[in-house]
């Protein structure tokens, strides 16, 4: 260096330091400018105790030694409010002050979720770039204008569940192109059924108010009957009931003779365009219906009954396991053309033929039973006399992202793996509505029947030895899948106990796995739970570790995760292992049957740690799925 240079440089080097302590000061300043909106909002509620301990005038809402509670922040800024079940209300004959969280140029989720609110709707629409607005479980009530929502166009996710609401759905709703979530069940909106077809939107549920008149087509056609039940007034296919014909009024009768001779021929012609449509209805629906047909031969419906009992795995329900049979016959049938056939689209392709093969006929004269649904789809277990094990077929919607050959590509692939904590796939059928995926039926069922089922035989297994035993295997396996499929955005992408099988020794084989690449509609994977996701859409591998850290909790704790569902059943897992590990009461959170059947408790509650890390909300900061392998391996018995 000259010394020219040199000079230069010592007479710029103070100036860089003036202008990063300017720097640091102005976003100090902005930091505490933000805090004190936050505390303008904060004295518009009531009962708002909960928030005193970190909300303190004058600090950081985003320190990272002592971050305000339900504050998060993104850049230093404040990003999101999220403020559940803290037993906030809003003070008697006013709302909730809105105003001050306008000023919070980056605010993008406000969630005020299950706590006392009440009154109407606050001023939320203030809010322009806001993309995840939830105010369910609270007491709003009263009607929100039409056009409140018109000037936020980049809301994504809006939760108003279990409030009050009454009048009409506002119909600013169908101007936002960007809407994934609409929740609105268990209000009192009226009127008719708005047209929410957006083509953004992926889960819609409309269930339990007071709305009337015909479900849109396009709506029946995109969502699940369920998302309608409960709205007496209402009627279409998709809840089975029909809607009532119009009355026309009758001319007068000497008008009525001389139009009848006019109008006989277009009668006819309405007559034939009718019987060509219900034709063609009824084929469209013989095609649809073909994949609940398994279990019934074609050949002997006047001889079997067919029903069905279709429901979601519940904590107070029999999930995996739980069934009613749907037929009870089984015939031997030719099941080469399995294989040599598995271009045609009226078969199945095998993947895996082990233990054999059979076709989509054999499937059909299966003794089949019911095992339940999600959103994913249905599952039946079908026994086949010319196949050496059960299997389970499961109907998958939403997996229509690729195209047949490339999804024979990826199944073929997934059909390859082998590995013992996981199943894989045993055949497909590929059809661009649904696809069918078959694999070996597993008769303990799975880890959440036996954690929150009736609470027999199995579940009393589950001491400490086998639940450390379930845990490893299952982060064995997901290390396999992290390796295996490391190009992936998600390699799992869909954990949860529901899809952890449990052999006859407890060794876990996780299923549902690697959807994300195959799904267009990826959020009813258990992964797009995860805060990233929710928060930023942002996918990232990390997203299985925070899944693994919920199922961790789930299995140490006995409780069902309420991360499984939108609704809020269940124990929030995340938040209390959080607060517990805090406070130093981690050994506080463990299953008393674990505890009282023996075993160190020092290393049970090491794995309430590990489970807790697992679900840091900060992806970044949340450790790889390696780390978490390590640390779970590290605990012994």
């Amino acid at each position: 260096m000259t010394t020219a240079t040199a000079t230069t440089t010592a007479a710029v080097r103070p100036i860089i330091i003036s202008l990063l302590v300017l720097s640091l000061q102005t976003t100090s300043l902005s930091l505490r400018v933000e805090g004190d909106h936050l505390i303008q909002f904060k004295a518009s509620l009531k009962d708002s105790s909960s928030l005193d301990p970190t909300w303190v005038a004058g600090t950081d809402p985003c320190a990272r030694d002592r971050p305000w509670l339900g504050i998060h922040c993104s850049d230093t800024t404040v990003s999101s409010l999220l403020l559940m079940n803290l037993g906030l209300s809003n003070k008697v004959e006013t709302t909730i002050d809105v105003v001050p969280l306008e000023k919070l140029e980056n605010l993008r989720f406000v969630s005020l979720e299950k706590n006392s609110f009440s009154g109407p709707i606050p001023e939320f629409n203030r809010l322009g770039s806001l993309k995840s607005l939830f105010l369910s479980g609270n007491g709003f009530s009263g009607e929100i204008p039409s056009g409140f929502f018109t000037h936020m166009g980049s809301l994504k996710k809006l939760e108003l569940y279990t409030n009050n609401f009454s009048g009409k759905i506002p119909g600013s709703l169908q101007q936002l192109d960007s809407l994934m979530e609409i929740l609105l069940q268990r209000n009192r909106f009226s009127g008719p059924f708005p047209i929410l077809d957006q083509a953004s939107l992926k889960v819609l549920d409309l269930s339990f108010n007071n709305l009337e008149g015909e479900i849109p087509h396009s709506m029946q056609r995109q969502f699940p009957a369920a998302a309608f039940e409960g709205n007496p007034g209402a009627c279409g296919v998709a809840i089975n009931k029909p809607c009532k014909a119009v009355a026309n009024t009758l001319p007068p009768l000497g008008g009525a003779i001389m139009m009848a001779s006019a109008t006989t021929k277009w009668v006819v012609l309405a007559v034939v365009v009718a019987v060509l449509v219900v034709t063609i209805l009824f084929k469209k629906k013989d095609k649809s219906d073909m994949f609940s047909m398994i279990g019934r031969d074609p050949s002997m419906h006047s001889h079997h009954e067919h029903a069905v009992e279709v429901h979601a795995p519940s904590i107070n329900r029999r999930g995996v396991g739980s069934s009613r049979r749907v037929g009870n016959h089984s015939e031997n049938g030719s099941t080469k053309k399995a294989h040599s056939n598995h271009g045609k689209s009226s078969d199945l392709v095998m993947i895996n033929e082990e233990n054999g093969v059979f076709g989509m006929s054999d499937l059909m004269k299966a003794a089949a039973e019911v095992l339940g649904n999600s959103r994913m789809g249905s599952s039946y277990k079908a026994t086949m006399a010319n196949y050496a094990i059960p299997v389970v077929a499961k109907r998958m919607r939403g997996m229509n992202k690729l195209n047949k050959d490339a999804f024979d590509v990826e199944i073929r692939r997934l059909g390859r793996i082998r590995h013992r904590n996981i199943l894989p796939p045993l055949a497909y059928h590929y059809r661009k509505e649904e696809k069918l995926l078959v694999t070996e039926f597993v008769p303990k069922g799975s880890l959440m029947f036996v954690l929150h089922g009736d609470g027999g035989i199995a579940h009393a297994e589950l001491d400490w030895p086998t639940r450390l035993k379930i845990i490893k295997g299952i982060a064995r396996g997901m290390g396999f899948l992290h390796t295996e499929l490391s190009e992936l955005e998600l390699p799992h992408g869909n954990l949860k106990s529901s899809n952890i099988l449990l052999s006859s020794n407890h060794e876990p084989l996780l299923t549902d796995y690697s959807l994300h690449s195959l799904s267009s509609s990826a959020q009813s994977l258990q992964g797009y739970k995860s805060p990233e996701v929710v928060l930023h859409q942002q996918i990232t591998p990390k997203s299985d570790v925070y899944c693994l850290g919920v199922v961790i909790l789930e299995v140490m704790t006995g409780k069902y995760p309420s991360q499984y569902h939108n609704n809020g059943n269940g124990t929030d897992l995340v938040k209390l292992a959080k607060e517990a590990v805090a406070d130093g009461k981690a050994a506080e959170l463990i299953d008393p049957e674990i505890v009282n059947g023996g075993g160190d408790v020092a290393d049970m509650e090491r794995m309430v740690c590990i489970g807790a890390v697992c679900v840091e909300e900060d992806h970044e900061a949340r450790m790889e799925m390696r780390e978490a392998i390590r640390s779970i391996e590290a605990v012994q018995l």
